[in-house]
C-alpha cells in the first residue's frame, strides 16, 4: 500500500507539472491578442475559485469551521504561493530577462534543501545533493541564464518567487492534516484573487484584456477558450493535484517532480507551437530526470512507530536478528 501511495503522489506530481508546463502554451494567444500577463493571470485565477469553491466546500462538508481553524495557512497560501508569486515574478520580468526569472524560481527546490540542512544542521544525503547538482545544471541548460541587464531589484523579485513556491511546498506537506487539498486550493484562489484584483485596481499590476477572437490550435477560436482552458488544467486541476502530490511525497520530493514542469512545458510547446527542443534543453531535460530520481532514490530514516510494532511482533528468546 505505501509502494502504490508513493506512485500515486509521483503520477500526480507529473500530472501537476505537466498541466502547469502546459499553461504557457494554452495562454500564448491570449499574449498575441494584446493580454497583459497580469489580467491573465487573474482571470486564470478567477477561473479556477469558481470552479472549486462547490466541490472545496463538498470536500468540508459544508462545515467551514476546520477553514476557520486553518484561516492563517489559508492565508498564507493565497496571499504568497498564489498572489504573492506571481506579483514577484511579474515585476522580475520588467527588469531582467525571462530566462533568468525562470532559473530563479526554479531553485525553489534546492533551497528546500539548503533551508532543511541549515535548520537541522545535519548534511543531506549525498544522493540528495548529487540530485541538486544534477538539476541545477538541467535547468541551466533548458532555461539558459539569459543575456541582457541585470538589474538588482529584478533579481530580488525573482528570488521572492522563488520564496513563495518554496511556501507552496511547505503548506501543502503541513496543511494535509488541515484541509482537504480541493478545498486549499479553492480558498487560497479566493484569497488570491482577491489580493491580484486589489494590485490591479491599484495599478500595481498592469490589467489590459481585448474580447475577441483568438488563434488557438490550429484555428481560432473565442477569447474565453483559451482561458477555460488554462484555468480548468493549468490551474485548477495542477493546484489540486500538485498540493495532493506533497501530502503523500512530502515537499523535498515533490518540489523536484515540479521542475518537470520545465521539461513539460519545452514538450507542449514542441507539439502545440512548432518551438523545437535543441539538443542543449534535450541534455538539460535529462538531466533534470536524473536528479529527480536521485532525489528518490534518498534513504528515509525508519518510522519509530513501525520498529515499535516490528519489537513487538518478535516473541522474545526467538533469536531474530534484524540485522543480518
Amino acid at each position: 500500500m505505501r509502494a502504490s501511495r508513493g506512485l500515486l503522489g509521483i503520477l500526480l506530481g507529473l500530472g501537476a507539472g505537466l498541466a502547469f508546463g502546459a499553461g504557457g502554451a494554452i495562454v500564448k494567444p491570449l499574449f498575441e491578442a494584446g493580454w497583459s500577463p497580469g489580467a491573465a493571470v487573474f482571470a486564470r485565477i478567477v477561473v479556477g475559485a469558481t470552479l472549486l469553491v462547490v466541490p472545496g466546500l463538498i470536500a468540508l462538508r459544508f462545515d467551514l469551521r476546520p477553514l476557520w481553524r486553518a484561516k492563517w495557512t489559508v492565508l498564507l497560501y493565497g496571499l504568497v504561493a498564489v498572489a504573492g508569486v506571481q506579483l514577484a515574478f511579474y515585476a522580475s520580468l520588467e527588469r531582467i530577462p525571462v530566462s533568468m526569472s525562470l532559473l530563479i524560481e526554479y531553485l525553489a527546490p534546492v533551497a528546500l534543501v539548503l533551508f532543511v540542512w541549515v535548520r537541522t544542521r545535519r548534511v543531506p544525503q549525498r544522493i540528495v545533493l548529487a540530485g541538486s547538482l544534477l538539476s541545477v545544471v538541467g535547468l541551466v541548460l533548458v532555461i539558459g541564464p539569459g543575456g541582457g541587464p541585470m538589474d538588482p531589484l529584478g533579481i530580488a523579485f525573482a528570488f521572492i518567487a522563488m520564496i513563495g513556491v518554496c511556501v507552496y511546498y511547505a503548506i501543502g506537506e503541513r496543511a494535509g492534516d488541515q484541509l482537504p487539498p480541493i478545498a486549499l486550493a479553492a480558498a487560497g484562489f479566493v484569497v488570491g484573487g482577491i489580493a491580484l484584483g486589489v494590485a490591479g485596481l491599484t495599478g500595481l499590476l498592469p490589467m489590459r484584456a481585448t474580447f475577441g477572437e483568438v488563434d488557438f490550435l490550429g484555428g481560432t477560436a473565442p477569447w474565453f477558450v483559451p482561458l477555460l482552458v488554462v484555468g480548468v488544467i493549468s490551474t485548477a486541476f495542477a493546484y489540486v493535484a500538485g498540493i495532493a502530490a506533497i501530502g503523500i511525497l512530502g515537499a523535498r520530493l515533490a518540489a523536484f517532480l515540479g521542475l518537470s514542469e520545465v521539461v513539460f512545458a519545452g514538450i507542449v510547446g514542441w507539439i502545440l507551437l512548432g518551438e523545437a527542443l535543441g539538443p542543449l534543453q534535450l541534455v538539460g531535460g535529462v538531466f533534470i530526470l536524473a536528479g529527480i530520481v536521485c532525489v528518490r532514490l534518498e534513504r528515509r530514516a525508519p518510522d519509530p512507530a513501525a520498529l515499535a510494532l516490528d519489537v513487538d511482533l518478535v516473541p522474545a528468546g526467538s533469536g531474530t536478528d534484524r540485522r543480518g
